[in-house]
């Protein structure tokens, strides 16, 4: 087989931020997740349930699906990658998940209004949920093998921004193209294409579909391009070896202050962070009364202020250093989460509003724009801010640790949203609980030094 040069294998790892982000933008945040959330509210309602506690229940319900599928990423994930490292070979387990990422978005496709199944449709999701995490955790793996310590910061950034310019892409399509509004029309006011029944919610549907063949026509760059490293395969030890090796690492973070510290910090941000992609959407459907047309829209501001500022991120950390943009970025977060809880249809912050007022779709929208802009530096700087606590010896165990540490708890925020929201019966009061993460990790970023611990290591 001829010999692969670098820049292809780079262009071709990058391609996987590009192939795998539409499970993200239009599954778990702006298209399937808010008609989960219209499909069980509706038939509760019908049912005889009163709208907000229907609207509360279905939040709480997509919440516990999200938990379930953190918990086995939590439980899966340490074992996975520890036998990963023990052989060097990461290849396999992306081939693996992919099917998995593949299934699970195209099992989307039979949740028809009329006979739709939470069990199905969470359980589905789930599935491609899982691989989507999985890949992604393997994929990462390849990456200290790519560039020098000063070009895996650029190859990563750039990685991420292809990322989420593809979700924008693939959201605009679905939004043009295919999802339908109330009143069965797309954004460009047509019929959802290729005849699909806006009546049986076809359109908004084919999203599952959609996100399994976009991953599969764009993955083609990576299994062409990524090569493993043959010398790096190593003969496996067994599972004990393997897990020795991990319990080594999971210790080394509990002498390491700053290192344990930034971790832990991450953990709650990340958590948090991806609460808000996660329950946004079913927010503005369930307090706002929007239309998954305005979602995407929604949707579409958000995605491009990620792209922009993951850029803008990387160059305010060159020149400022990672971590007061990682805590600008949390404190910004945290006045987002204020704000939504702080907002209904009649009010803000308790303050009445005239009735129709267009306002809380305004400040949504700029807040759909933070969240984007934030959340985008925020996973930009905290890579670089790894690469400062990273060993140049064991670069891998590195990014390994900073892995496990986001996916050991990716659980804790849908369940924390699920449960606040069950125990109050609102749907707006449920998001509180990210404030209390933000803030905790703003705490534990005190301890972390501007400039790593690798000295330490």
């Amino acid at each position: 087989m001829a010999e692969v040069s670098k820049k292809k294998r780079i262009w071709g790892w990058m391609m996987f931020d590009w192939a795998s982000q539409p499970y993200n933008t239009l599954l778990l945040t702006f298209i399937f997740g808010p008609y989960f959330a219209d499909m069980v509210s509706s038939h509760l309602i019908s049912a005889g349930l009163a709208e907000q506690a229907a609207k509360a229940r279905a939040q709480t319900l997509w919440g516990y699906g999200l938990t379930v599928a953190g918990l086995t990423i939590a439980v899966m994930a340490p074992v996975l990658g520890a036998i990963a490292d023990s052989t060097g070979k990461h290849m396999p387990w992306v081939k693996v998940f992919s099917v998995f990422y593949i299934v699970g978005a195209f099992g989307l496709w039979w949740t028809a209004p009329d006979d739709f199944s939470v069990v199905w449709a969470l359980a589905f999701f789930g599935i491609g949920f899982v691989g989507m995490e999985f890949t992604t955790i393997f994929t990462n793996g390849m990456l200290p093998s790519l560039g020098n310590e000063k070009e895996i910061g650029r190859i990563s950034g750039s990685g991420f921004a292809l990322g989420y310019w593809g979700g924008v892409l693939a959201l605009a399509i679905m939004l043009l193209f295919f999802a339908e509004d109330d009143t069965g029309k797309t954004l460009l006011d047509i019929s959802p294409l290729f005849g699909l029944d806006p009546a049986a919610r076809e359109g908004t549907r084919f999203v599952g579909p959609f996100t399994a063949i976009w991953y599969i026509v764009f993955m083609i760059p990576f299994f062409m391009y990524v090569r493993e490293d043959s010398t790096a395969h190593k003969a496996f030890g067994g599972m004990k070896d393997a897990l020795g090796s991990l319990w080594v690492s999971i210790r080394s973070i509990f002498q390491r202050k700053s290192l344990g510290s930034f971790l832990g910090s991450s953990l709650l941000y990340r958590d948090a962070l991806n609460g808000l992609y996660g329950f946004g959407a079913l927010y503005a459907v369930g307090v706002l009364d929007w239309s998954i047309i305005q979602i995407g829209v929604f949707g579409v501001v958000g995605a491009i202020t990620s792209a922009i500022f993951s850029w803008i991120g990387g160059r305010l950390d060159s020149r400022m250093g990672p971590k007061p943009v990682i805590t600008g970025s949390i404190v910004a977060l945290t006045t987002v989460c204020i704000i939504v809880i702080s907002m209904t249809r009649e009010s803000l912050f308790g303050f009445p509003l005239a009735a129709g007022s267009s306002l809380p779709d305004i400040i949504f929208y700029v807040c759909g724009g933070v969240i984007g802009a934030a959340g985008g530096i925020l996973q930009a700087s905290s890579r670089t801010m790894m690469v400062l606590h990273a060993n140049p010896d064991r670069p891998t165990e590195a990014f390994g640790l900073y892995a496990l540490s986001g996916k050991s708890t990716a659980f804790l925020a849908p369940a924390a949203i699920s449960f606040a929201t069950q125990m109050s019966g609102n749907q707006r009061l449920g998001i509180s609980p990210l404030i209390l993460l933000f803030i905790l990790s703003l705490i534990l970023l005190i301890w972390v030094n501007p400039r790593g611990d690798v000295k330490a290591a």
